[in-house]
């Protein structure tokens, strides 16, 4: 009977999100229903409800989660700098002259802006109400464009410092000592989230690099889709290069300090995060885009961001707390392992799971509520916990890139012009899904990429 309430719980829950109630109350309210109809049936120890307030301490009191509202608040005030239309604006005119040129800048500034801001939805919006139109006015081709927009967007997934790696960080940290802890191992190792950022640096920006090979391509084979900036709207060479200097140099060097000095062990992500969010304002008063009003926006955006993670945070954790009350990780664990092809038909599964689940969930549910149940039982069959936070954060970056549910194309169609149909849009961005299946797929095959760098580092 345990059994099937806990598969009912998480349709139930499934359910309802897709009905539109907000996340944070649909979990924890689905697990108090399940809860009461547990303890009413017997099927459920009431004494598991009593964990829920040091599960909510521990929540508040994790050091590591005090880095998203800053890690959110560098990018807001970045963004409210203007720093993207900046960057487009100078890569453009240095990469201007060629075919595909101003492709390649769009791609190079959505790199840099992932790994300033972090955000997915904030990046694809500011380059698609930037971008977009200039590339319209040169002639680009409309699906193309798009496509190269939505793509280059959703390197926040994947790019550190993102948000996503620092939320897999903590999640997949805990679930590694929980897996060594059910193997008998009392001194377990630890995962950090400068791990992830380590791991991660390879498979983003050979994904980079495949995203202006394809381009180039184009240039070659099809260059009228791609046509350069006209000679007469490019800037003399010395101009230029002091423009590149003035404003790539400030954020590139921002970048720098925050990823440096996670990765060399110098800072804790939460202090480089702190360290980022004084640059951002540095470089916003420098920029003269800093006055008080603008303040007030950047921190009700930041607190209104960080409340939804923790009230979702919250409320996953009543919910995993309900749903292993029930016996649902036995459950999870059994299927898993009695699947045919070991620990490769597991991972298969699972990653064709949270596939599907990035079409309807954001990557947050699914980093607190999947993650959770289905990490421990594949870190105990032997998977890299670094390797597998990497192939998560590529999967779902996929996932909001698929038509006709991904996240990012929705963010897109609300600023693109009505000239520009749904289906151009769905079409653009088909042949990125393509390469980001294909780095899946290297990254699956070669886990060397993500385990690489931070055994060199860190072993």
């Amino acid at each position: 009977m345990s059994e099937f309430l806990a598969l009912f719980l998480f349709l139930f829950t499934f359910g309802v999100l897709l009905v539109g109630y907000p996340v944070a109350f649909t979990l924890g309210g689905s697990a108090l229903l399940f809860a009461f109809i547990g303890g009413i049936t017997g099927t459920f120890d009431p004494a598991f409800l009593e964990a829920i307030p040091n599960r909510i301490q521990g929540t508040l009191s994790n050091e590591l989660l005090v880095a998203i509202p800053l890690f959110i608040f560098m990018g807001v005030m970045l963004e409210k700098s203007r720093i993207a239309e900046d960057l487009l604006d100078t890569m453009g005119q240095v990469f201007g002259g060629l075919a595909g040129g101003l492709g390649i800048s769009v791609t190079i500034v959505g790199m840099l802006l992932a790994a300033s801001t972090g955000i997915v939805g904030a990046t694809v919006v500011t380059m698609g109400l930037l971008s977009l139109p200039s590339m319209m006015k040169r002639g680009y081709c409309p699906k193309l464009s798009t496509g190269i927009i939505c793509a280059s967007g959703t390197l926040g997934q994947i790019i550190p410092p993102s948000i996503v790696l620092v939320l897999l960080g903590d999640v997949i940290s805990s679930a590694y000592q929980q897996a060594q802890l059910d193997q008998g191992i009392y001194s377990p190792e630890s995962v950090t989230v400068g791990d992830l950022f380590l791991g991660a640096l390879i498979p983003g920006f050979m994904l980079v690099g495949m995203y202006i090979v394809y381009l180039i391509v184009i240039a070659i084979t099809q260059p009228h889709r791609v046509p350069p900036i006209p000679a007469e709207e490019r800037k003399v060479s010395k101009e230029l290069w002091m423009q590149v200097l003035t404003v790539l140099f400030p954020p590139v060097l921002l970048i720098v300090l925050v990823l440096g000095s996670i990765l060399g062990g110098i800072a804790t992500p939460t202090e480089a995060a702190s360290v980022g969010s004084v640059g951002a304002i540095i470089l916003a008063v420098s920029k003269r885009m800093f006055s008080l009003s603008i303040l007030r926006d950047v921190l009700r955006s930041t607190t209104e961001v960080t409340a939804m993670v923790f009230l979702i945070l919250i409320g996953a954790s009543l919910f995993a707390l309900v749903f292993r009350g029930f016996g649902g990780d036995d459950i999870v664990r059994d299927f898993l392992m009695s699947l045919p092809g070991g620990v490769f038909g597991a991972m298969l599964l699972v990653m064709l799971v949270l596939f599907l689940l990035g079409f309807f969930l954001d990557f947050i549910e699914i980093t607190f509520v999947v993650i959770p149940i289905v990490a421990p039982i594949l870190l105990t069959m032997g998977v890299d916990p670094v390797w597998l936070g990497i192939m998560i954060a590529l999967n779902l970056q996929t996932s909001f890139l698929t038509p006709p549910f991904g996240f990012s194309l929705f963010y897109l169609r609300g600023v693109a012009p009505d000239s520009i149909s749904t289906m151009d849009i769905y079409r653009g961005v088909l042949p990125f899904i393509l390469i980001q299946l294909v780095m899946l797929g290297l990254l699956a095959y070669w886990p060397t990429l993500a385990t690489w760098l931070p055994d060199i580092v860190y072993g």
